[in-house]
């Protein structure tokens, strides 16, 4: 078994389990991906693939290989891309929600310029899951987010403490730090974040815990979006405290409070287990670790 037998089969997974497809992507003859296969299952005894109404999909020990497979090509990539560019610039990957992204992911980075100008810091922006798979296929370094992982082949660290607040528009229905009932929340028009973000994540779960299920009214990616609107009196939202305290000082939102549902988390540092972990990865993740010790915390008006 080599590293082309493994990036033969990377290919395949990568063009949807089609041998025709990897082929061409590769530049080689179909007979020799489908030799490449045939040898790797052959080698370790089990079938990687199995053919279902014509077209191939992947067994368990196919996908099993699959979460090796991705990591070994990772790791010789990073040997290859460390050592061959050892005098010049590296890369980092980072992956962070959107309500971290957007509120602390800019502070780190200009921080860690100001330490590591060598290093091209590439950042993407996305919901949770999102980046959850993409730290599984070996696409990022390391994921900020708010919620819990889901794979097995992740690690978390817990970094800082946030917690949700409950907001409204000044003129209703509540009134600043008025506490209600959760029959009278489950009542109102929720603006939420979408299914799959750490925001939403704790809300779900202490829903969950009082037994009943979340009916948005509107659901958005942005966070700026729902905060307006809560402004314009379409609804209710739970969001970061971090990133509606000003709307709050300025009093075009208003906080309250609901019985028995505790809106406290944590952000956490995601990274693979597998992943090997670079100079430049550790002195990213110790800056996350004490920024709020060394630096300003930034401030997000929630109107732009």
């Amino acid at each position: 078994m080599t590293l082309r037998h493994i990036r033969i089969f990377l290919a395949v997974c990568e063009n949807d389990q089609n041998m025709t497809r990897a082929a061409e992507k590769l530049f080689l003859a179909q007979p020799a991906v489908s030799l490449a296969v045939r040898e790797l299952e052959e080698y370790y005894g089990v079938p990687l693939f199995e053919r279902v109404s014509r077209r191939l999909v992947l067994t368990e020990a196919g996908k099993r290989f699959r979460e090796y497979a991705v990591h070994i090509d990772g790791l010789f990539s990073d040997l290859e891309d460390d050592l061959k560019n050892w005098d010049s610039a590296g890369v980092l990957r980072i992956g962070a929600s959107i309500t971290i992204g957007s509120q602390f992911l800019p502070c780190y980075a200009r921080a860690f310029a100001h330490t590591h100008p060598g290093i091209d810091l590439q950042a993407r922006i996305s919901p949770s899951d999102e980046l959850e798979q993409m730290l599984v296929k070996g696409e990022l370094d390391l994921v900020l987010m708010e919620g819990l992982t889901h794979s097995p082949n992740l690690i978390s660290e817990e970094y800082m403490e946030d917690s949700l607040v409950a907001i409204c528009s000044p003129h209703g229905p509540f009134c600043s730090g008025e506490r209600i009932s959760q029959e009278v929340f489950q009542k109102q028009r929720l603006l939420l974040r979408e299914p799959g973000s750490g925001t939403r994540e704790v809300l779900e779960r202490e829903a969950g815990k009082a037994g009943f299920s979340l009916r948005p009214a509107w659901e958005a990616m942005s966070t700026t979006a729902l905060i307006n609107a809560v402004i314009q009196g379409l609804g209710i939202s739970v969001l970061p405290q971090r990133m509606v305290n000003q709307v709050l000082e300025r009093g075009l939102a208003v906080p309250f409070f609901i019985e028995g549902m505790d809106f406290r988390r944590k952000y956490r540092m995601i990274v693979h287990k597998n992943k090997y972990q670079a100079p430049a990865l550790k002195s990213f993740m110790e800056l996350c670790r004490n920024y709020e010790w060394d630096y300003p915390l930034p401030k997000y008006s929630g109107l732009v």
